[in-house]
């Protein structure tokens, strides 16, 4: 049994950032007060210099080691918001640090590692896998005799993640009110085992619940099998909280302190990105609107609540938004792909439009290819309805017109080799 970490333990993590970190805001969002009937309050780490939550836990571990181990300096493995976060404490603290990346992570990521660790970093691409790398960097670690900075499966990590615990306490408490829901964010675990252990402590009716992406839900799992299990399949689009199994440490809080947990699918996702992008000017990443996108499934249980949801980090790539946007549309319904055969004849398109289509749909994508000698030939088409109950009556036309047509939305084989 790990040791039960409290209050007091975090505050002394709190005490010590305190002076070094930014203490970010707690804002109420009027739009999801009234549109879940309670008072929804967002914790803003998204404006953390790094614009993630994870500079506290980087800061607060490399902090507390001492000045012979720092001499050589340390060493991490991220491809994202860890790397940065230990990149900014390493320039800021003038300590080197050697950063292991996988060599498929983007360049805008590692100029962003490179940008904030100055002199006092190097970045090695190794690998393509993140698990391979992380590998590599405990190898040269050891080799080097130089600290780990783990992301999120060590003690000093999960206290520093969990100073946020105490700063939304804080705020609440400034604003005369107390949390009764407080949502955060589930990767490898780090942040809701601090926040887990704050809360536990000081917080008793508070209900604490971790949220993950239904494509890497490997917490509910773990608790679900009573141990840390690897999942087979990770889907990377929630990329800050893709993480294949959870912590060792991080399993036995999180089971400890978390009241209830919940998977997101990514369409509800992306549409809490364009939601909040568009109703209150914030560019979340897909983990950081996870808690938003988990309000929902809450429903009436908030009602009149004081419920505080942690925007976990803005590293949002600006040209994945075209991607987002249609994942939303594809969750709500609206967006809709097929291969239908088409003879292969004048008008044949215009004859689709205007008996199939509903007045208020819209085709966004045709690709075709005219085959000689054949009567016939398959179509990918891409629809946008005006309105999701058109769905039915267009599915029954489109039988008629094709009654072997292919849905693409229900063929993940080829829905990820055409879309």
């Amino acid at each position: 049994m790990v040791r039960p970490l409290t209050a007091e333990d975090v505050l002394a993590a709190y005490r010590d950032l305190k002076a070094n970190i930014q203490q970010t805001p707690l804002v109420k969002d009027r739009y999801l007060s009234e549109k879940y009937q309670a008072d929804i309050y967002l914790k803003r780490e998204d404006l953390q210099i790094i614009r993630s939550f994870k500079i506290r836990g980087a800061y607060y571990a490399i902090d507390q080691l001492d000045a012979s181990q720092l001499e050589g300096g340390v060493v991490c493995a991220s491809a994202g918001n860890h790397a940065q976060g230990v990149a900014y404490t390493c320039q800021l603290k003038q300590v080197p640090a050697v950063i292991f990346m996988p060599t498929t992570t983007p360049k805008q990521k590692v100029d962003q590692v490179e940008y904030f660790g100055g002199d006092f970093v190097r970045v090695v691409l190794t690998e393509d896998t993140f698990d391979a790398c992380n590998a590599a960097a405990h190898i040269y670690a050891q080799e080097e005799d130089r600290p780990f900075i783990e992301p999120y499966d060590d003690l000093n990590v999960i206290l520093g993640q969990g100073t946020i615990g105490v700063e939304i306490h804080q705020q609440m408490v400034a604003q005369g009110e107390q949390p009764d829901f407080i949502l955060a964010q589930i990767g490898g675990g780090g942040l809701i085992s601090g926040i887990g252990a704050y809360v536990h402590d000081a917080l008793p009716n508070t209900c604490l619940v971790g949220v993950e992406p239904t494509g890497a839900a490997s917490m509910i799992r773990a608790v679900e099998a009573g141990q840390p299990v690897t999942l087979d399949k990770v889907d990377k689009f929630c990329d800050g909280t893709a993480v294949a199994r959870a912590g060792t440490l991080t399993f036995e809080y999180a089971r400890e302190y978390v009241d209830r947990f919940i998977q997101v699918p990514e369409g509800r996702v992306s549409q809490s990105i364009l939601q909040l992008y568009t109703k209150q000017a914030i560019v979340a990443e897909p983990s950081g609107a996870l808690t938003v996108a988990a309000l929902e499934q809450l429903g009436d249980t908030i009602k009149g609540k004081n419920v505080v949801c942690l925007i976990s980090g803005g590293n949002n790539d600006i040209s994945r938004m075209a991607e987002i946007e249609e994942k939303a549309l594809i969750y709500e319904g609206l967006q809709q792909y097929f291969i239908i055969k088409f003879p292969q004849r004048a008008g044949a398109l215009r004859e689709f439009v205007t008996n199939i289509l509903n007045e208020d749909d819209d085709v966004t994508r045709f690709e075709y290819t005219k085959r000689i000698n054949r009567t016939q030939a398959p179509v990918f088409i891409g629809v946008r309805l005006g309105k999701r109950e058109n769905l039915p009556q267009l599915l029954e036309r489109i039988s008629e017109f094709d009654p072997n047509y292919i849905n693409v939305i229900n063929n993940e084989t080829l829905f990820q080799l055409l879309v």
